[in-house]
């Protein structure tokens, strides 16, 4: 096998997990901006936080779509980039649930949201190894194809 054909391999075709995977994203992704934009639309007389957070959650549906409108177009997963760039998306989504957390609970000055914020502690954690696992894997790979000379 000479290197060309080692780099081939390297960045082959989505496996049907992979196209699965990117499907759901698109499509939750979508339906959530979609739910979430039409309920926003119906509902005009909110406070300022709620159209905030409406917003938010349009954005990361969007954003989520987008990233799953991508990943099934390229067709290859280039080097994990397509790994990295989800790891991403949920440390941002997740930072977001976690600062609301800690917003909602601190203006409510109770006890009862510490529950949620490790709760959203843990899932950016969770998010965070993913993350730290997405850019090594990626890493890899790009050593691997600076070896072989590609």
């Amino acid at each position: 096998m000479n290197p060309d054909d080692m780099i081939g391999r390297l960045s082959g075709p989505l496996s049907l997990r992979s196209r699965i995977g990117n499907v759901v994203a698109l499509l939750g992704g979508l339906g959530g901006a979609l739910f979430v934009g039409l309920l926003w639309a119906t509902e005009p007389v909110l406070p300022g936080r709620t159209h905030l957070a409406f917003g938010v959650l349009v954005a990361l549906g969007l954003a989520w779509a987008g990233y799953g409108t991508w990943a099934l177009t390229r067709r290859t997963p280039l080097f994990a980039l397509d790994r990295v760039i989800a790891a991403w998306l949920a440390v941002t989504a997740t930072g977001l649930l976690t600062a609301g957390t800690v917003a909602i609970a601190v203006a409510r000055g109770t006890w009862v949201s510490v529950a949620g914020i490790l709760v959203a502690v843990m899932l950016g954690a969770v998010a965070l190894v993913i993350l730290v696992r997405a850019r090594a894997a990626r890493a890899a790979l790009l050593r691997r194809k600076r070896e072989l000379g590609g």
